[in-house]
């Protein structure tokens, strides 16, 4: 497996909390999302959540670029496993930056996915604490996310609190947005 270089990276190595790559085993490297990820396998790995229809590799750099040009705002976190070179575990924080609570800044968890057959590896656990400690590095005053009655359970052995209710509204009367282009 080549080193990515860090130009590729969506933000610098330095968020990663060295501590927790001591914790997933040698056989896992934990960096940023880089813009080759997509040929290691993101939507594959995603569609363990939702849908993921593959996208070609020419929108998902105009995507990466498009989130790495909002510095300091996305942070996605890649678990690797170096013997396949394959991603086995994503997931991102997104930083709001708000008016409320004195300009308070809050830490958003979004699309952690870990590839089943890595599960029982605690991996989902490890990825939850680094986007937490990357969100408490920004600043954040909060870290929230939305999950399934399902997911509870492990979200709170991570330290989460059940607190108010997700409200969706899908607009074009579709739960995908096959070409957006923001």
């Amino acid at each position: 497996m080549a080193a990515v270089p860090d130009s590729e990276l969506l933000f610098s190595r330095s968020y990663i909390p060295a501590a927790v790559q001591a914790r997933v085993g040698s056989d896992i490297e934990i960096r940023p999302l880089a813009q080759s990820d997509n040929a290691r396998g993101h939507f594959d790995l995603l569609t363990v959540l939702t849908e993921a229809p593959q996208v070609s590799a020419e929108r998902y750099v105009e995507r990466f670029q498009s989130m790495k040009a909002c510095k300091d705002t996305y942070f996605t976190v890649a678990f690797i496993h170096k013997p396949t070179d394959k991603l086995v575990a994503v997931g991102t924080v997104f930083i709001e930056r708000k008016f409320l609570r004195g300009t308070g800044i809050v830490g958003h968890i979004e699309d952690i996915a870990v590839s089943k057959s890595m599960q029982g590896r605690k991996l989902g656990l490890h990825l939850i604490n680094t986007l937490e400690e990357i969100a408490r590095s920004c600043g954040c005053y909060k870290v929230i996310l939305d999950c399934s009655k399902d997911n509870i359970p492990f979200y709170e052995k991570c330290g989460f609190k059940h607190k108010e209710y997700e409200m969706a509204m899908y607009l074009n009367n579709s739960t995908r947005v096959p070409n957006a282009r923001m």
